[in-house]
This record gives structure tokens, sequence and C-alpha cells, in this order.
């Protein structure tokens, strides 16, 4: 199946976890782009899918636990876009549901799979978020499939979007064992979205790359600073014992932080501006989210 033939409809794209952050920028973008998408959930009924469908979207029921489920929302398909969240089940799950995905892609015959991950390199780091992530597209590798790896670094929505986790961590918790002097590499979700459908526009260019994405590079100090000068205030929190934190959100995120204190990686925006040219700043997207939305 050609990507972009002719005038009419590109082809079709599969996009697993279609109603989460990720999975529904990519939706968007995707029909904006003129593919065919077929937005794969495990409930079809919920406001976020019905949305989905509104926008063009073909919903399909699936369970990544269940492969069977996931052949007829990939039969035909051009390609997939995959997605796991690990926070609402485990690393061990989370990898279990990927290989899943990889091995219904295969038999299906996926001519491209646009996964995304997170990490900072090809290397264990300890990280389970992170290492979970490697295995994954390991099993994709393995299955002969053409792979893109997209790993965002930041979202910028963590500074606002109590769903992630409270947002108290993002203004407490991380500076205080992560440092608030250090680089951050910074991405909206709504441009993963952008930049998912544009590399499965282009798979000679981007098939089989593993792009680290962030738009910029601002420390904790310098967002705080930016927030103040859009609100005429500090970002709302309370500071918390990091043991409490884990206590309800587990260790993943407190081991990454203390990773990121003291190890240097690679944060250059090169591969987004390449990609998205106008992808939005930690300032762009402040302006937009905290006065009005985007």
């Amino acid at each position: 199946m050609n990507s972009s033939s002719g005038g009419g409809p590109r082809g079709v794209v599969s996009v697993v976890g279609a109603t989460g952050r990720q999975g529904s920028a990519v939706v968007r973008h995707l029909l904006q782009d003129g593919w065919q998408v077929r937005a794969l959930t495990r409930n079809p009924s919920t406001d976020a899918s019905l949305a989905l469908r509104e926008r063009g979207a073909e919903l399909h029921r699936v369970d990544t636990e269940d492969i069977a489920s996931l052949r007829p929302a990939f039969h035909g398909a051009y390609g997939v876009f995959n997605v796991q969240n690990p926070m609402t089940s485990s690393f061990e799950a989370e990898v279990r549901q990927g290989c899943n995905v990889a091995e219904a892609a295969a038999e299906a015959g996926a001519e491209h799979v646009v996964y995304g991950a997170a990490g900072v390199g090809d290397d264990e780091t300890g990280v389970g978020s992170w290492d979970s992530k490697l295995l994954v597209a390991q099993r994709f590798r393995e299955l002969g499939l053409r792979l893109t790896v997209l790993r965002p670094m930041a979202f910028m929505e963590l500074m606002t979007d109590k769903g992630y986790y409270p947002q108290f961590s993002t203004w407490h918790v991380m500076p205080k064992l992560m440092g608030p002097s250090r680089p951050v590499g910074w991405l909206c979700v709504d441009d993963v979205g952008a930049i998912a459908a544009r590399v499965f526009a282009d798979p000679e260019r981007w098939g089989g790359k593993v792009l680290g994405l962030a738009s910029d590079v601002q420390t904790i100090d310098q967002c705080r600073a930016m927030w103040g000068e859009q609100t005429g205030r500090k970002p709302r929190g309370f500071p918390v014992p990091v043991r409490l934190f884990e206590r309800f959100v587990g260790t993943d995120l407190t081991t990454m932080w203390r990773w990121l204190r003291t190890n240097q990686i690679d944060m250059t925006t090169q591969a987004t501006r390449e990609i998205l040219p106008d992808a939005l700043t930690v300032r762009q997207w402040m302006e937009k989210t905290l006065h009005g939305g985007r």
C-alpha cells in the first residue's frame, strides 16, 4: 500500500491507545493530513472515543493483552502507532502488551510502525519506564518491521495536567531530586501527534530512526520564572516529602529524576525542528495554554 498514493485519501493507520494523550494527538493529526485512521480503544463508548469518531476515525474495540483482538484492527493497515502506559498496569504488562502489538502488526504485514516511547539511549539505565521500552522496540525489530522510535522528553503538560500525576511533583519533587538548574528537554503532546503524522508520511527518510524529541530546553527555575511572567503568580502546589510521594506514585519517577541529576544526555532540538519547524517552545506553549488553550 502506498502511503501517499494519488490525490485521494492516504492509507490506513491503526492507532493503539487512541484515547490517551499521545494517541489522541496522533489521531487528530493523521486525520488532518488525510489518513484513514482506526482508533483502537478498550471502550469505544467513552466520550473520548466518540469524539474521535466525530472527527472521522473508525473505532475498534481492542485489548492489547489479547492479541486476537488486535488482528482485525491491523488487517490491511499501512501503519501502526504504538504506545503503552505502564502507570496504569506495570512494566511487565507494558512489555507484554507491546510485544503483542508487534506480533499482530507483523502478521498483518504493516509497512511502518511508529512507537511513542521514552528514554535517553539504547543502554539500560535502571529506570523502569525507560528500560521496558527498549524491550518492546527490540521485539519490533526482531520481527523485521520498519520501526521509527519517538522518544519525547518531558511533556510540557506535566506543568499543568493533573492527569499525569500531581502537579506539585513537577514544581517541587522533580527539582528537589534532579536539581532546579538542570536543563530539561520539553515537548508538548500535540506536537508529538504532528511529528508522528509527518514520520508516517515519509517512511524512507524516518524509517529505522530513533528520534529524541525536544522543542525547547529549559530548567525548572526558568520554567517557573516564565510561569510567573505569564500569570503573575508562582505555580500552584506544595512541597511534599519524597517518601510520601513514592508511597502514592511509586519509585520510577524519583529514580528517573535522580538519574538525570548526575548523567548527561543529548537534548538537541535538531530532529524536532527538522520534522516540525514550528514546534512550540515552552514560552509559546504557556502563552497558548495559560491564556485560553491551544
